[in-house]
């Protein structure tokens, strides 16, 4: 995400949509009430006699519309604004729905929450970032798939043919690993960290042929051995920490990486707490070392008072994405949690 300018008078901030990981970090900032404008398209109505009016042709202007209803397709990554038009050349008062992808630009006006434009600077930040891309593989299967600021998602998944259930009886690991190559080309860019994982032998037999075949495409790749393949060894791998220097350079890894501590804290009746009540408590005596809040109750709640107090005792806050395991185990707890510096009544 870039960030085009900011009016703290007014309230306003403008920013430019870079990637499909904006448009969800926009779904995480955007309210009701908030005052968004676009660039837009609208019908305008031409009144062709007394009788009745002719539909005119779509002409494009700039609307600000006051927020009413706001969604989030993950599938086609677009999010759809609907509110009433408040600023415009026609039609204020009248709804009216702003889509949003990637290469848009929108400026919101709002009260903004600590939290939110928190938000926006990890945006800005992390778009500087390399995205990791996996291949998890046996001699069966192979899940390629990419890691957003927003979670994990399975890009392709490729059969082996040796059950005959794609290349049909006899077929052979070279057809299979070349259509892996020429699938992991059309969904990674050259120089992205690539992790190739799974069980036994066929992760290096990959890899070998991936720096022969494309070089380009394995030129930051690392290779680890887990007990399952496809997304599930994805997520074993993440869960355990392994290859933790090379996730942390995605938010998602490092939010993987302290959901797993706070597990392990809790299992052991450790440094950990969970809860609105007891993590605030904790706070207030100033040993919350790292806030863990889960992105919908960012969403849904005030938490700047919560967020204050930690970073006031110097504490650390990670807004942890619900579209990944970790961030689902953190909302079966109630989405709110604590690493403590010591152990609080």
């Amino acid at each position: 995400m870039r960030l085009l300018g900011k009016n703290p008078a007014d309230g306003t901030v403008s920013l430019q949509i870079e990637s499909d990981d904006d448009v969800w970090h926009l779904f995480n900032i955007l309210e009701e009430g908030d005052l968004v404008t676009a660039s837009t398209t609208r019908r305008e109505e031409k009144a062709a006699d007394k009788i009745r009016a002719e539909r005119g042709e779509k002409r494009r202007m700039t609307l600000g519309i006051r927020v009413t209803k706001i969604s989030f397709s993950e599938s086609d990554m677009r999010l759809n604004v609907l509110g009433v038009i408040e600023t415009g050349p026609q039609d204020v008062g009248q709804h009216h729905t702003l889509m949003f992808e990637v290469g848009d630009r929108i400026k919101v006006a709002k009260e903004w929450k600590r939290t939110q434009l928190d938000r926006v600077d990890r945006a800005v930040e992390d778009s500087l970032k390399p995205t990791i891309a996996f291949v998890s593989l046996d001699q069966d299967d192979a899940s390629i798939a990419v890691m957003r600021q927003y979670g994990l998602k399975e890009m392709a998944s490729i059969r082996s043919g040796r059950s005959g259930k794609m290349f049909g009886d006899g077929g052979d690991s070279k057809d299979y690993h070349d259509e892996v190559l020429a699938t992991l080309s059309m969904y990674v860019e050259p120089g992205t960290p690539l992790v190739v994982l799974g069980p036994g032998f066929e992760k290096e037999t990959l890899l070998a042929k991936g720096k022969e075949k494309s070089p380009d495409l394995f030129e930051k790749s690392f290779v680890y051995h887990t007990g399952h393949s496809g997304m599930q060894g994805i997520n074993e791998l993440l869960k355990k920490g392994m290859g933790a220097d090379i996730l942390r350079e995605s938010r998602v890894g490092s939010e993987m990486e302290a959901v797993e501590r706070l597990k392990e804290e809790i299992g052991k009746d450790g440094l950990a707490t969970y809860g609105p009540r007891e993590v605030m408590d904790a706070a207030i005596a100033g040993a919350v070392e790292t806030l863990l809040v889960s992105d919908t109750i960012i969403r849904e709640g005030d938490l700047d008072k919560l967020v204050r107090e930690v970073e006031n005792q110097r504490g650390k806050v990670i807004v942890v994405s619900s579209h990944h395991d970790a961030g689902a185990e953190l909302a079966a707890i109630g989405g709110i949690a604590a690493l403590l510096r010591y152990k609080t009544e």
